[in-house]
């Protein structure tokens, strides 16, 4: 899709109904993901954070690696990033949707923990390529494949721990546990896999349409590929995680809610690895446009996981507005760093 094949507007309004694509799609996975997770007996929080994580990721996924082939890796990087933090605030909107208590409080999770320790991890590894001298092996950074080791590891130790789980948080009349629901038990699991499929194929157009619109976007308008990246098509393509959590939260799957954004988490910082093995002008951490806003996203992400974790842990019933702090917190934080990514833009 070449800029100067369509105007700025076509571009805007096909970058627009990608997205109410996504967010379409991304309604009615909520509702096949629950129905899997009690079909298989797998449960709500390995579902979450491997097939609907996995699902709900593959359009920022597919922006990212399409902004890479076509030699704009500070997009594809900043697509990464931008989804990650924005998927985190979203899960204080879920909050929101969610009456009864805190979400955090509600969903106790020892493997939504490991989550966002183990993202904790990858993201640090993140930081120190991008801090590191500007080595590659087959054009790719020496921290590229340890990202893939390290999350392959920590995705074996989430599921031991589901197994057999050496901590268990205290149950109260607020907990709400994964029971699976019977009718959904019973229910052929053919059609629910293709229909998964089906999804999987729309989403991943979408986002290949969201990577090209952006990229003409910034062509056509001046606007950096870091802004762009972070809080255009970032967020776009994070809408599945936002639409799929607060539809599971309407469903009483809470913990598949909470599990499709940590596990969405994990799947974008694996989108880095992705990244820097499309990108075949050298390593993309350290290529052209690439540099301290990217840094700033790192920490920032960071930061709010840190504060979800500690409200995972804490486990308040309730705060303002009957959701948790930690809740307001990121919300905030969010906002603020965005506004701080699109001011430096602006100021030069």
């Amino acid at each position: 899709m070449d800029a100067t094949s369509l105007s700025l507007w076509q571009n805007i309004g096909i970058f627009v109904g990608a997205g109410l694509l996504i967010l379409l799609v991304g309604t009615w996975l909520a509702g096949l993901a629950d129905r899997f997770a009690d079909r298989t007996g797998i449960g709500e929080a390995m579902t979450g954070t491997v097939f609907l994580g996995l699902v709900t990721s593959l359009p920022g996924l597919t922006t990212s690696i399409t902004a890479a082939i076509d030699g704009r890796p500070s997009l594809a990087i900043s697509n990464a990033l931008g989804g990650i933090a924005v998927q985190t605030a979203f899960l204080g909107l879920a909050d929101i949707s969610y009456r009864r208590a805190n979400l955090e409080h509600a969903v106790a999770s020892v493997q939504n923990m490991m989550q966002i320790v183990l993202l904790a991890i990858l993201l640090s590894m993140v930081l120190l390529a991008f801090a590191s001298p500007e080595l590659t092996i087959a054009h790719v950074h020496p921290v590229t494949p340890a990202i893939l080791l390290g999350a392959g590891f920590g995705l074996f130790i989430i599921y031991r721990s589901g197994k057999q789980p050496m901590w268990q948080p205290s149950h109260t009349r607020e907990t709400v546990e994964d029971v699976a629901d019977e009718r959904s038990a019973n229910e052929s699991l053919a059609p629910l896999v293709i229909k998964l499929i089906a999804a999987s194929l729309a989403v991943i157009l979408a986002g290949v349409a969201i990577a090209r619109t952006t990229g003409n976007i910034v062509d056509q308008t001046g606007l950096s590929e870091v802004v762009a990246g972070a809080l255009l098509s970032g967020v776009v393509t994070s809408l599945p995680e936002l639409v799929t959590s607060i539809a599971a939260v309407r469903r009483g799957a809470l913990t598949l809610a909470v599990a499709d954004i940590t596990g969405g988490n994990f799947f974008d910082v694996l989108f880095l690895f992705a990244v820097d093995v499309a990108y075949l002008s050298g390593s993309a951490f350290h290529s052209p446009g690439v540099g301290a806003r990217e840094v700033f996203m790192t920490a920032l992400i960071l930061l709010l996981n840190m504060i979800l974790l500690l409200g995972l842990i804490v486990r308040q019933r309730s705060g303002p507005g009957n959701i948790g702090v930690e809740s307001v917190m990121i919300l905030t934080l969010y906002l603020g760093g965005a506004c701080v990514l699109a001011l430096t833009d602006f100021a030069g």
